[in-house]
């Protein structure tokens, strides 16, 4: 879930295949301390014993801001959340997986990843960061049958996506970002969908 202060919501989604049910927890916690994350997925690991699925969707964009006119303690609050935050995630989640022997690792990014944007340069390399780190360790995790994936939004109706001037009706929404995320996540075993670039159909 997106946030705005350094306190973030993080979705650990659990699901537990007893009785076709779905279990989904929602706990919030600081995504920059480490102690607090593992703190999380101890609480995980002794109430559930695996966790499944880890969707990776808070995020910071800080200040609107020429890079050089950038304070350098919001380029720290944007990588802390955006990049450091998703480490440890993964550090404190990927071992659950690994003991189970599959799971499913989605961390949300951005298509400002994949164009330029002006006034934005600090959250442009923090989510082209993010698209390194997930190419990455889905190699590192492949042979643990752990899938990890990208997705890389466009304008979507959040905090985030509103701006003057834009037609809101015709931006993504939350639906379709979590419909990628359902996908990703009930492919057949022997595929794997490794990134999700996805837009409006028309532009707003």
């Amino acid at each position: 879930m997106l946030g705005a202060s350094r306190i973030l919501k993080m979705l650990i989604q659990v699901t537990i295949l007893t009785h076709s049910a779905l279990l989904v927890w929602q706990f919030r916690r600081d995504l920059t301390s480490l102690a607090a994350v593992e703190h999380l997925a101890s609480s995980v690991q002794h109430a559930l014993e695996r966790a499944d699925i880890l969707v990776n969707n808070a995020a910071v964009r800080g200040p609107a801001s020429l890079l050089h006119e950038l304070a350098p303690e919001h380029w720290d609050e944007v990588f802390n959340t955006n990049v450091r935050g998703v480490f440890f995630a993964i550090r404190a989640f990927a071992p659950l997986m690994i003991a189970a022997g599959k799971g499913h690792i989605i961390n949300i990014s951005s298509l400002a990843s994949k164009n330029p944007v002006p006034n934005r340069a600090v959250y442009a390399a923090s989510k082209s960061a993010l698209n390194g780190l997930t190419y990455s360790v889905a190699e590192e995790l492949r042979s643990h049958n752990i899938r990890v994936s990208v997705v890389c939004p466009g304008s979507t109706d959040t905090s985030f996506g509103r701006h003057p001037g834009k037609d809101t009706s015709k931006m993504l929404q939350a639906d379709d970002i979590a419909h990628v995320v359902a996908m990703l996540v009930t492919q057949a075993p022997q595929a794997f969908v490794s990134e999700v670039l996805i837009r409006p159909t028309m532009k707003p």
